[in-house]
């Protein structure tokens, strides 16, 4: 693969693939969804346009990303100083060539390619502490959700599963597999100072404050009129189950649009309603950036030599 990206043409050829094919997967899940009803949401669209309501919806996509670039930006200064510029260029090129890949897999490698070859290793488990720590915030809100909306069973089940997990974990990390084992995985985790673990929770937290409530406000803006405990506890559920499901970047709207309709359809929200937030939300916050970042894929230059 290496030798590949040495060649020019095949780096042009290859860049160009994924944007066609990141362009093609977007247009053809808008286009050939028949759920969405376009007709009630331009008529809503039109009854309630207001630029700086729309205006207040961009900007938690913004604040969305910018977190998760600040994040990224603290933990690689671990290894070298990282600037806002090239947090950017890696954040979001590397969403672009990760959006076939199921669970974001491919945002790994995206960000790998733009450090040297000796820094490979360094990068993909610097992306998982970044990614882990957004994955622990849903799962711990995720559990409080269900427990406020009365799915107690469920909240205790989630809880023993992961302590159970916890305890496994615990006694086998002394097993060796191929080298590696749990007990290296902390080791490496504590070898990070303990302010970039702390800046990694505080945007987590922030990060995944803004896209609940991003959520929260776009059903306040399609006239679903509930309780504010109810609608957010709502909200981190959906976030935590369908974020456990194995999806594609690209289809990610549909698994949480799915896991959405059963537990708001459960509070009395309109079915067209969740089916289009859930599909604003993967357009303002995967497609939008997504879009930025063919821009930086088609700017790469491989720093693997």
């Amino acid at each position: 693969m290496r030798a590949f990206l040495k060649n020019k043409y095949f780096v042009f050829l290859f860049k160009l693939l994924i944007i066609v094919a990141a362009f093609y997967f977007i247009y053809d899940r808008l286009a050939r969804n028949e759920q969405l009803d376009w007709e009630k949401f331009s008529q809503l669209v039109d009854r309630k346009k207001s630029f700086f309501g729309i205006l207040f919806i961009l900007l938690f996509s913004v604040a969305n990303r910018f977190l998760e670039i600040l994040k990224w930006q603290n933990l690689v200064s671990f290894i070298k100083p990282n600037t806002i510029g090239e947090a950017t260029k890696q954040v979001l090129g590397a969403l672009t060539a990760g959006i076939f890949t199921p669970n974001g897999l491919g945002e790994y490698a995206g960000k790998a390619m733009y450090f040297n070859k000796k820094q490979t290793k360094k990068i993909i488990f610097l992306n998982l502490i970044c990614n882990g720590i957004q994955m622990i915030l849903t799962i711990l809100f995720g559990i409080l959700g269900l427990a406020i909306i009365g799915y107690w069973k469920w909240s205790i089940v989630t809880l023993t599963v992961a302590f159970l997990l916890y305890i496994l974990f615990f006694f086998s990390k002394k097993i060796t597999i191929k080298g590696y084992s749990i007990e290296k995985l902390l080791n490496k985790i504590k070898e990070i100072p303990k302010h970039i673990h702390q800046k990694n929770m505080v945007y987590g937290l922030f990060r995944y404050l803004v896209f609940s409530h991003q959520y929260y406000f776009l059903f306040l803006a399609f006239d679903v009129d509930l309780p504010y405990l109810s609608l957010i506890s709502t909200i981190a559920v959906v976030y935590f189950l369908a974020s456990s499901l194995p999806s594609f970047q690209f289809l990610d709207f549909a698994v949480k649009g799915s896991v959405a309709l059963f537990f708001f359809g459960k509070i009395g929200v309109n079915e067209w309603i969740v089916i289009f937030i859930s599909t604003l939300m993967w357009f303002l916050n995967v497609v939008l950036p997504v879009i930025i970042g063919s821009y930086y894929v088609l700017k790469f230059k491989p720093k693997w030599n």
